[in-house]
C-alpha cells in the first residue's frame, strides 16, 4: 500500500518546484573522494559528488567522462579503490547490486533491464516475488502490479509480455521496480534518448512527482533542454574528475555549461559548412515496404548530407532498411549512380557502396564482446585477408591504428572489448569500418543518440568531411535543431509516409513542426 504523498507522481505537473527547504537540506546522497581504476585507465579520479532529499541533479559530460562509472558505483558494480559513500549520514558499503538495491539505490539505465518473455507484473517484481509456501500467489502479485502502474499514470495490462511494449513503457516500468523497493535514490541514464514528446512528458511529470516524495534523484543527460526544464542543479564531469556544480540552472548560460564540459568553447555544435554538390548519387523510386504507408522516392546528390526528419514512428527507420537491403521493398526500386539495383541483404548494399550506421548500435550496430580491432575490420577483411581462411593482422593493426588517430577514438588500444567505449567512440568505430570499404553513401540513423556535445561535433565534422570528399549521407534524426543545422536539405516524414522537402535555406522549427505532427 502507498499513503497519500504518494499521489503526488500522477498530480505533479512539470516545472522544477522542490520541496520546501531541499535547498538548504544536508545531502542525502553523498560521495567523497570516490576513485576508480581498471588496467591503464583512471575512470573516477578523487571524485566528490552530493545530492539532496527532493532535489533533481543534473549530472553532464563527454562520453567517457566517468558518469557511467559514478553510476555503477552507486548500483554495486564497481567498487571504488578509495573514497567515502553516505546515504542519510551512513556509510555503505556495497558489495554488489543487490547491497545497493537494499539500500534503497535504483539505477534506470539507457540500455533498459527487463525479461522481454515475463509479464510486466514479472518484471516489476522480479526478485520479490508473492508467494504462499513456496507457490506464485498470482492474485497479489496482479493487485500490486496495477497499483504501481496506476502510480505512475500508466494503462497497462500487468498479464501482457513486456516484449509487446513500446521503449517508453518499457521505461516506465523500470521506473515501477524502483517504486517496488521504495528507493529514496533513482538515477536516470539518458531516459529520453528513445522517447517520443508524448512519453517524454510523462516521464518529467513522475520524476517532478518523486521529487515532491523527497526523494534524491540525479538526471544524466546531454540534452541542455532537459537540465533547464528539469534539474536544480548541475554538477560537470570531464576526464574523469567532478569539475564543478551550478548551484542554479535559472540563469546559467549555456556556453559556460558547455566550456565546463569539454574545457573549451563550442558556440556552433553544428559547425555547419556549405559545399557544391554533384549529380544524383542514389535514387529511391516508389518504395514500399513494412513501416511505410504508401509508396516513398527521393534522390540525393554526391557531396550532399540529406536530413529525414519525423517523429518516433514516422517510418524514417524503416525507409533507410529498405534502401540498405536489410528489408526487402514488396514495389519500387533503388538506383545508384544511375543502375538499378536489387539488395537482398546489407552485405549486397555494402558490396554496391551503401552502408548504414544504425539507430541501435548496442543491438545491430557492433558485435560487444570484440574488441574494437575486430568490429572495425569486419566488413574490410575481405581486402586485406591473406587467404579465405586466413587473416591479415599486420594489416588490420595497421588499420586500426590508423583510424583511431585519424577519428581520435578513445580506447587503451584495439584489442579493447568495444562494449567498454563510450556510445560515442563506438558510433566513430562503426564509420571507420565503412571509411576502410568502398563506401559511397552513408546512412546515418540518429548518429548522436546518446552522445555528449563535445563528441558530437566531433561526429558532424566527420560528416562534413564525407560530404567534402564527394560522398553521399543520409541522415535520419528526431532532434529538430540537429537535422536544421546539419542537412543541406530536409525529407519529413509522417505516419510512414514522406510529406514534404525542404532545402536549409527554408527550413525553419516551426514548418518542420507543422508538417511531422499528426493533423
Amino acid at each position: 500500500m502507498h499513503d497519500a504523498n504518494d499521489n503526488a507522481i500522477v498530480a505533479a505537473g512539470t516545472g522544477t518546484a522542490s520541496p520546501p527547504d531541499a535547498g538548504k537540506a544536508p545531502p542525502y546522497l553523498q560521495l567523497d573522494g570516490i576513485t576508480v581504476s581498471f588496467p591503464g585507465v583512471l575512470a573516477l579520479d578523487r571524485v566528490s559528488f552530493a545530492v539532496r532529499a527532493g532535489e533533481v541533479h543534473g549530472l553532464m559530460g563527454e562520453n567517457g567522462a566517468g558518469k557511467s562509472t559514478l553510476l555503477k558505483v552507486l548500483s554495486g558494480v564497481n567498487v571504488p579503490q578509495s573514497g567515502t559513500l553516505l546515504l542519510g549520514g551512513v556509510e555503505q558499503h556495497f558489495s554488489g547490486t543487490k547491497a545497493a538495491i537494499e539500500a534503497g539505490v535504483a539505477i534506470i539505465y539507457q540500455e533498459l533491464h527487463l525479461v522481454p518473455e515475463l509479464t510486466v507484473a514479472e518484471n516489476l517484481m522480479l526478485g520479490q516475488l508473492p508467494s504462499r509456501m513456496g507457490v506464485l500467489t498470482e492474485r497479489a502479485l496482479i493487485e500490486r502490479a496495477t497499483e504501481t502502474l496506476d502510480r505512475l499514470g500508466e494503462r497497462i495490462d500487468p498479464r501482457e509480455q513486456v516484449k509487446n511494449l513500446s521503449i517508453g513503457q518499457r521505461q516506465m516500468i523500470e521506473i515501477g521496480k524502483a517504486l517496488m523497493r521504495d528507493a529514496r535514490v533513482i538515477a536516470f541514464d539518458e531516459p529520453t534518448s528513445s522517447l517520443s514528446a508524448r512519453e517524454t512528458k510523462q516521464l518529467f511529470k513522475i520524476i517532478n512527482g518523486l521529487r515532491q516524495e523527497g526523494r534524491a534523484i540525479i538526471y544524466v543527460t546531454h540534452r541542455m533542454d532537459e537540465v533547464y526544464e528539469l534539474c536544480d542543479r548541475v554538477t560537470v564531469f570531464r576526464d574523469g574528475r567532478s569539475i564543478e556544480t551550478f548551484e542554479a540552472v535559472d540563469g546559467l548560460e549555456r556556453d559556460r555549461l558547455i566550456s565546463s564540459m569539454v574545457g573549451r568553447s563550442i558556440r556552433d555544435v553544428y559547425g555547419y559548412r556549405a559545399r557544391p554538390v554533384g549529380d544524383v548519387r542514389i535514387e529511391a523510386k516508389g518504395l514500399l515496404g513494412p513501416g511505410l504507408s504508401e509508396p516513398a522516392s527521393f534522390n540525393a546528390r554526391r557531396g550532399e548530407i540529406l536530413g529525414f526528419f519525423g517523429l518516433v514512428g514516422a517510418g524514417r527507420s524503416e525507409l533507410m532498411k529498405l534502401v540498405c537491403g536489410a528489408v526487402r521493398p514488396s514495389e519500387g526500386e533503388i538506383q545508384l549512380n544511375g543502375r538499378r539495383m536489387r539488395f537482398s541483404t546489407p552485405r549486397d548494399a555494402v558490396r554496391a557502396g551503401i552502408a548504414l550506421c544504425p539507430e541501435d548500435r548496442k543491438k545491430e550496430g557492433i558485435v560487444a564482446i570484440a574488441s574494437v580491432s575486430d568490429n572495425l575490420n569486419i566488413s574490410a577483411r575481405r581486402h586485406s585477408s591473406l587467404s579465405r581462411w586466413l587473416l591479415n593482422e599486420k594489416r588490420e593493426r595497421e588499420l586500426t591504428s590508423e583510424y583511431i588517430e585519424k577519428l581520435s577514438i578513445k580506447t587503451r588500444n584495439g584489442d579493447t572489448a568495444i562494449g567498454t567505449l563510450s556510445g560515442g567512440n563506438q558510433q566513430k568505430v562503426i564509420l571507420a569500418r565503412w571509411l576502410a570499404e568502398k563506401i559511397d553513401v552513408f546512412v546515418m540513423d540518429e548518429p548522436t543518440r546518446g552522445i555528449d556535445v563535445g563528441a558530437r561535433a566531433q561526429i558532424y565534422e566527420l560528416l562534413y568531411g564525407l560530404a567534402e570528399a564527394g560522398r553521399t549521407v543520409l541522415l535520419v534524426s528526431s532532434d529538430l535543431a540537429e537535422v536544421i543545422g546539419v542537412a543541406d536539405r530536409i525529407v519529413v516524414m509522417k505516419e510512414g509516409r514522406i510529406v514534404g522537402e525542404l532545402p536549409k535555406a527554408e527550413a525553419s522549427p516551426d514548418q518542420l513542426i507543422k508538417l511531422a505532427l499528426p493533423q
